[in-house]
Parts: C-alpha cells; sequence; structure tokens
C-alpha cells in the first residue's frame, strides 16, 4: 500500500508534467518485472521500486536550474530532495540511504553495484531508448557493455535489436 501512496504523492510532485509521471511509472513497471523475473527477495525488490519510483525527482528542479536533466546534474540534486520527501513514508534507515544511494547513482554505469542498481540502470535504460528514439547500434552498445540481467538482455533483445 505505501508503494502506491509513494506513486500518488510522485505524481503529484511533478505538477502535471506527463511525460516525468509516464516515465516514472514506465522505469517502476519494468523494474518490478526484472526483479520479479531475476528473482530479487522481497526485501530487495521492495527497495528497488521505492527507488524506480524517485529516480528521477530532480528532473524538475534540474531544468529549472540547470536548462536541462543531464545525469551529472540528476545524481548531484537528488538527495536534498529525497530526504523530505520519503520521510513520510517512515522507510527504515537502511532502505532509504540504498534509495538515496541507487538514485545518486542512476546515470553512472560503471562499478554498478548490486543487483537492485543494475535493474534500476536497465529500466531506466528501456524506458529511455524509446522516449529517445536511440539507434540500434546505441542498444546494442548498451546490451553488450552494461546490461547483466536474463531477463533486461531478453527484453532489450526482443523490444530492440529484432531478436
Amino acid at each position: 500500500m505505501q508503494k502506491f501512496q509513494m506513486i500518488q504523492k510522485m505524481i503529484g510532485f511533478y505538477e502535471g508534467n506527463v511525460h516525468d509521471i509516464e516515465h516514472f511509472l514506465k522505469v517502476h513497471s519494468y523494474a518490478r518485472l526484472i526483479g520479479a523475473l531475476e528473482e530479487l527477495d522481497a526485501s530487495t525488490l521492495e527497495t528497488l521500486e521505492i527507488a524506480a519510483i524517485v529516480h528521477d525527482i530532480a528532473c524538475p528542479l534540474c531544468r529549472e536550474k540547470y536548462g536541462n536533466t543531464s545525469g551529472a546534474h540528476q545524481e548531484a540534486e537528488s538527495e536534498a530532495l529525497l530526504r523530505p520527501f520519503l520521510s513520510a513514508f517512515d522507510l527504515p534507515e537502511k532502505v532509504l540511504a540504498r534509495v538515496i544511494y541507487l538514485v545518486t547513482h542512476h546515470h553512472t554505469l560503471s562499478e554498478i553495484e548490486g543487483q537492485d542498481y543494475q535493474i534500476l540502470v536497465e529500466a531506466d535504460f528501456l524506458v529511455n531508448a524509446a522516449e529517445s528514439q536511440m539507434s540500434g547500434e546505441q542498444v546494442k552498445t548498451f546490451y553488450e557493455k552494461v546490461a547483466r540481467t536474463e531477463t533486461g538482455k531478453r527484453l532489450l533483445a526482443h523490444m530492440y535489436l529484432g531478436e
């Protein structure tokens, strides 16, 4: 139930920006799907889902402050927004710390630590590939160099690589 309340709060946070709302909902859906099919334990899946819901919380601020939503700006600005936003949900400190870590690193594709981090990166890429109309070559590069889960690779292959 808490995740649904968080989703509702995040929809309100985006103040009618349909693109941002649809983006996080799609990323959450892919993260949940990949996490379940990769058989994450319930606690890790819960943390992953929370991170997916709030992963782009800094986008409105970054657009206003920098004129863009570059990954570096998002990662730098996220933590200050996450703590007050998530405080309403009384998350255990361990979960809060992991969510903050995942969100403040989800554009860093090197040194990915943990299956939850890997899955968040893959879910975000699946959505970004369509939204940004990435080329087959860009998707193939991600598939070969970054994707690690069997489910994420299978989705990439079926959706974008014609396999």
